[in-house]
């Protein structure tokens, strides 16, 4: 939700990385945040392809809010490199997450 919520407001004021590519770096760290809480509240159940469940969600969800931005917003606006910031982030989440699996089993 709160995501969601930051994604849609307006954040004028946003603290610079001093990178040009701050946005990407905000929209990868955000959802690869997004992705281990899932999977924290996800690991609690017996799913099946938990992983692909997980990746699904992340994805998805982030494709929503950007189509959301664009038709919600007149502040802001879709972009592709933002939805590839956020697959990254939820990809790289995952990874970190199955190597971890891993050493704890």
């Amino acid at each position: 939700m709160t995501l969601a919520i930051m994604s849609l407001i307006n954040l004028g004021g946003v603290p610079s990385l001093g990178s040009s590519m701050d946005d990407k770096i905000y929209h990868f760290v955000a959802y690869a945040l997004f992705t281990a809480i899932w999977y924290k509240a996800i690991s609690r159940y017996n799913i099946n392809h938990k992983y692909v469940v997980l990746i699904s969600i992340a994805i998805a969800f982030g494709m929503v809010i950007e189509v959301l931005q664009s038709v919600l917003t007149d502040y802001r606006v879709s972009d592709v490199y933002d939805i590839l910031a956020n697959t990254l982030g939820v990809l790289c989440s995952v990874g970190a997450i199955g190597v971890y699996e891993k050493r704890e089993a």
